[in-house]
């Protein structure tokens, strides 16, 4: 471990590597050096927390003390160590730390989560087995032990208290005060345990973190519900899964597993070995019901904890195996930035992004540039596939052009650095080859299709008419090139994106017969419905793009690029 009296190597990371990864993909060599880089900058802001703890008022062993012997356990164990520093949960509470002494975020006693550095001394003594003996902060009576689990002492104290942990030759034993007042203890060996034998391991007074793992037995990643750092933002409650619903994530990752495997070697764009995952955190469902939808309906990560994601878990294994690669393309991206600047950002949200309901920074249109690019990749892997070719045709059309798109708006804003530039270009290689690789010639239409009516609304609801149209006023100013905005814009649900992956057999409304390749009858469709409901943005955009299909030229091309100006009453 690099400690604070040493002077850390510069990275410089080789050409080759970073061409790697600005193609979008990433070869091991080329994820161990992120990895790398990530350690480094976890161990100089722990150096930053340090500095700010050094004088804190703390009834727990003081910060100096913990950090000492956690570089004792590091020196006993470097491995173990390095992984519990690179843990996303440690990332996490280091940022939220950060944000607290600077006054932008709030929390539980600071104290409190300042030890959460003496919990990680603890785990990583486990993992020495190296003695120590230090004072903890225990939450009603439990200890959150990073990488390992929690221990909860028996009818421990509510609230937030002190406990004493003291490791010895890998074995915890905890003592604190419990609802009375009177002391309490237990001791266990805290390890973490695959979702098969968690039954076994888990006690009352010991709940183990349960890991996902591969067929072959050679990936562990956890399936994080307990610890508090888990979360994008700031401390979390436990919220622990059932049983049931514990072995629903191992049989679905089994299958997603499967599903990359079957791509070959990483390193292409799309291509993720499950091993780089660093944790998956379930969001909000905690048993078996009700029953999971079959897309990922939520997914997230953070810069700050590098190769963990969040997400509520589908009932397809191939929707799944897309979140994966989709997420940890964001994590990739996030460790390039906190190597090189990218992009000159002012945050103002003007541009439009083909995955969002609403207007986007640059910043937002480089992470999805760069994770759909991944996504595009995974559905090209797809298409020799039986089970996927139906659809796959489909992703990959509509991911390529959506993100060529944005690639186009970053390279046209001016406020790429060399290394933003060098990098969108390389996405920009990467997807021109894509666009002309042939496919379904019918999901190809498709695809066309629905990013049009996701641009066309999306230009509805946000883009503000121009004055003397009947618009609403503008929001002040806007960057060259960017639409001014309405100030009345709200979220509203795409639905149209995942109902044309499949071109419906016997259409009814106006969207499906519009999916199925018949927009005469879309546009009538349409027409009766805006009879009813006058200007409703969805339903003038399907009649946009209907009648684009059915009278192209550059009427509809106008109509197509500028849809805010048309007069609600000409679809009538």
């Amino acid at each position: 471990m690099t400690t604070a009296e040493q002077r850390p190597t510069p990275f410089r990371m080789p050409e080759h590597l970073f061409a790697e990864l600005a193609a979008g993909g990433g070869s091991p060599e080329a994820l161990a050096f992120l990895e790398r880089a990530e350690r480094a900058r976890r161990l100089l802001l722990l150096r930053t927390v340090l500095d700010h703890l050094a004088d804190l008022p703390t009834p727990l062993t003081p910060a100096a003390e913990a950090w000492r012997l956690l570089k004792e356990a590091a020196e006993h164990a470097p491995g173990p160590v390095d992984r519990l520093l690179l843990a996303p949960t440690t990332g996490g509470w280091i940022a939220h730390l950060l944000r607290r002494v600077h006054g932008t975020a709030t929390g539980p006693p600071l104290w409190a989560e300042a030890g959460r550095l003496n919990a990680l001394t603890v785990a990583a003594a486990l993992h020495a087995g190296t003695d120590t003996d230090l004072l903890v902060p225990l939450v009603d009576g439990a200890l959150s032990l990073p990488g390992l689990g929690t221990a909860c002492l028996p009818e421990g104290a509510g609230g937030l208290t002190a406990g004493r942990a003291r490791t010895r030759a890998g074995e915890l034993t905890l003592t604190g005060p419990d609802r009375a007042g009177r002391p309490a203890s237990l001791r266990c060996r805290p390890r973490p345990v695959p979702v098969g034998d968690a039954a076994r391991a888990e006690t009352l007074h010991w709940l183990p973190l349960r890991t996902l793992t591969t067929p072959a037995g050679d990936t562990a990643v956890p399936l994080e519900d307990l610890d508090p750092y888990r979360d994008l933002d700031g401390p979390v409650p436990p919220a622990r899964l059932d049983a049931e619903e514990a072995g629903a994530w191992q049989r679905l990752f089994d299958e997603a597993a499967g599903i990359l495997a079957a791509a070959g070697d990483a390193g292409p764009p799309g291509r993720l070995d499950p091993a780089v995952i660093r944790t998956i955190v379930p969001w909000e469902r905690t048993s078996l019901l009700p029953e999971p939808p079959p897309d990922v309906r939520v997914s997230a990560s953070s810069g700050d904890s590098y190769g963990a994601m969040v997400i509520a878990r589908p009932a397809s294994a191939t929707a799944l195996a897309e979140a994966l690669v989709h997420e940890f393309q964001h994590s990739k991206l996030a460790a390039l930035i906190h190597l090189f600047p990218l992009l000159d950002d002012d945050r103002a949200e003007h541009y439009y992004a083909p995955w969002r309901h609403d207007p986007r920074h640059l910043t937002g249109l480089l992470h999805g540039a760069y994770a759909f690019t991944g996504v595009a990749g995974f559905w090209r892997d797809r298409l020799a596939e039986p089970e996927h070719a139906g659809t796959a045709a489909y992703h990959f059309a509509l991911r390529r052009t959506q993100s060529r798109l944005v690639v186009r708006t970053l390279l046209t804003s001016g406020r790429l650095t060399p290394a933003g530039h060098a990098l969108v270009t390389g996405l920009a290689r990467t997807l021109d080859g894509w666009l002309r690789e042939p496919v379904d010639p019918a999901a190809l239409t498709r695809a066309r299709t629905a990013a049009a009516l996701h641009r066309t609304e999306w230009r509805l609801r946000n883009v503000a008419r121009p004055a003397g149209r009947q618009g609403a006023p503008l929001t002040g100013d806007t960057p060259p090139g960017t639409p001014p905005l309405r100030p009345d814009r709200a979220p509203w649900p795409d639905h149209r994106t995942h109902a044309f992956a499949t071109a419906p057999e016997h259409p009814r409304t106006p969207d499906e017969h519009l999916a199925a390749g018949d927009p005469a009858a879309a546009l009538e469709g349409y027409a009766k419905e805006l009879a009813r409901e006058p200007g409703d943005p969805h339903l003038l955009a399907g009649w946009i793009v209907a009648r684009a299909a059915l009278e192209p030229g550059a009427a509809a091309r106008r109509m197509l690029a500028r849809p805010e100006l048309v007069p609600a009453r000409l679809a009538g």
